[in-house]
């Protein structure tokens, strides 16, 4: 009964340890851009039929100090991993900004383009989907900012 109870606690202590591992490093600073970035910028299921749905789900807006209706939001179709390997090693600094990295592989993702309304959550957008190499802010190896895609 004791090995079992060992294993156990070896277990959750492993659990506890690769929790912690997942932001390593981050400073609160960080981790709050970070998910912020998540919530604006990367859903794996997203569809040119969900931008008025989603950027009003996820309370997305032109500027934080107000509801204003952001003029465009893109959304990357992957999962979290496969964006920040783009600051881990694949994706390619951008020579004239140490911040930005351009990913090496191309990304699907739905632009939403707004084409009418003027504040939240009155807002309606126009999606096309596309594929390109996308360019993010990077702090500390996690990705904060979308800046851009590269068509390919």
């Amino acid at each position: 009964m004791s090995k079992v109870m060992g294993i156990h606690h070896i277990v959750i202590l492993l659990l506890v340890l690769c929790a912690s591992l997942s932001t390593y490093g981050q400073t609160e600073e960080v981790k709050e851009r970070y998910k912020k970035f998540l919530r604006q910028h990367v859903f794996g299921a997203m569809t040119v039929q969900r931008c008025d749905s989603e950027i009003r789900m996820r309370r997305i807006t032109g500027s934080p100090n107000d509801n204003s209706c952001k003029e465009v939001n893109t959304f990357i179709l992957a999962n979290n991993n496969q964006v920040r390997a783009v600051c881990t090693g694949g994706g390619t600094r951008l020579p004239e900004n140490r911040d930005l990295y351009m990913s090496n592989k191309p990304f699907p993702v739905v632009t939403c383009s707004l084409i009418s309304g003027e504040r939240h959550p009155k807002c309606e957008y126009r999606g096309h989907k596309s594929t390109r190499k996308i360019v993010v802010g990077c702090a500390d190896d996690w990705p904060t900012h979308y800046e851009e895609g590269v068509i390919v």
